[in-house]
């Protein structure tokens, strides 16, 4: 009888190294900035209209976080999507455009 050979334990295998997609980013304008820490932002998407293919606006509105009060009504806003914040607040205010 052979006598079995025992291969020295082996390490577990190591987590894959994980590397986060790009994020969603918008612009649009601030159309209430009134609470704390927050802005709602209207952001305006050109499409085609399915069945008659005329370039139609979709208006949106999104409610970003704004750690620094500084955006107001008004402001063109640069917005990136995050953790929810929030019930609503999904995004978070990147940088004011124009004032």
């Amino acid at each position: 009888m052979a006598a079995q050979q025992q291969s020295p334990p082996q390490a577990p295998p190591q987590p894959v190294p994980f590397t986060r997609g790009a994020r969603k980013t918008r612009t649009g304008e601030v159309v209430s900035s009134s609470m704390n820490k927050t802005i709602v932002v209207r952001t305006v998407t050109r499409v085609p209209h399915p069945k008659f293919g005329k370039i139609v606006k979709q208006m949106k509105k999104f409610y970003a976080h704004d750690e620094q009060n500084a955006a107001k009504t008004g402001d063109t806003v640069r917005i990136m999507e995050t953790r929810p914040l929030s019930k609503l607040k999904r995004w978070r205010l990147v940088k004011v455009i124009q004032k």
